[in-house]
């Protein structure tokens, strides 16, 4: 019976397990891509990831011969790629600008302001857990702009890499309603293959303006940022198949965790203080936020 027992509790622990490598594997995805970024512009990398991405998750799809989407899931499927193309591009134009952990805890923001886009998109009710946990998380973003302001290196670049960031932040947020939407439509499948390829597409719309010759350099960083995309999105979607969001929720923090990792392997990045102290008041937000969601879901009607 102990045996038994401690085999459904390592079982039990499987999604947690793959979530948390899936996330691992997206933040080593980022430093790749920043890797990549640096040398051939933070757009053409954009763009030659998307269609990797595409290349490679495309024809596992295609193999189980699936129906093509009706018109209604199309439109879908074009409005995550157009904004999951704008969010891809300024994030990844923003780590070229700013570390990695410090972009991802300001990333971190997203799902606080999902919160107040899902009240006026989608008419839900926005909690007091919600309102409070949106203050900590502006405040978490106060203290590391903050930070940096008060070591004197909030210059020019900076700045910019910090706006780029909540552009990116902000349609991430967007993206969280799309996806509820698509989801309820279309498999992970589908879905992974159309957001690639459209966001690919979308962005390619710009190269005359913005492409730039990729160097050989860069063709092995894209290569690997393309397949941990992959791997990293199907690990997660197997989880999450498996276990109850509130679980699998927190591993979306370790993120921080790793890119500070991924950053001072790679590029030699600090940790400051006040990045620390704002992620933690993010994080706390999301949690509280989180929580107020679960309490109103598991209410008795």
């Amino acid at each position: 019976m102990r045996a038994g027992m401690r085999f459904a509790r390592c079982h039990s622990l499987l999604p947690f397990a793959a979530a948390l490598c899936g996330v691992g594997f997206l933040s080593l995805m980022d430093a790749f891509m920043k890797q990549a970024a640096l040398l051939i512009g933070a757009y053409t990398a954009t763009v030659l990831r998307a269609f990797i991405g595409a290349a490679l998750i495309a024809p596992v799809w295609l193999s189980r011969r699936p129906a093509m989407p009706t018109r209604p899931v199309w439109k879908l499927h074009v409005e995550r790629g157009i904004v999951s193309a704008f969010m891809a591009l300024s994030f990844f134009f923003s780590i070229t600008l700013l570390p990695l952990a410090e972009a991802i805890a300001l990333s971190f923001i997203a799902p606080l302001i999902a919160l107040y886009l899902a009240g006026v998109l989608l008419g839900e009710t926005i909690s007091r857990a919600a309102i409070a946990a949106s203050l900590l998380g502006f405040a978490g973003t106060l203290v590391i702009v903050g930070g940096r302001i008060g070591q004197g290196a909030f210059d020019d670049r900076a700045a910019l890499g910090v706006a780029a960031l909540l552009v990116s932040a902000l349609l991430y947020a967007y993206n969280f309603i799309v996806i509820r939407r698509q989801a309820q439509v279309a498999g992970p499948l589908e879905i992974a293959t159309f957001h690639s390829g459209i966001g690919g597409l979308v962005l390619l719309t710009l190269a005359p303006l913005l492409w730039e010759p990729p160097s050989s350099d860069a063709l092995v960083p894209l290569l690997v940022a393309g397949a941990l995309t992959v791997a990293g999105s199907l690990m997660i979607a197997w989880a999450y198949a498996r276990a109850e969001a509130n679980v699998l929720v927190p591993t979306e923090y370790s993120g921080f965790v790793w890119a500070a990792l991924f950053g001072w392997l790679f590029f030699r990045e600090n940790v400051t203080l006040p990045t620390l102290a704002g992620t933690a008041l993010i994080v706390t937000g999301c949690w509280l936020a989180a929580r107020g969601d679960s309490g109103r879901e598991t209410a008795p009607a």
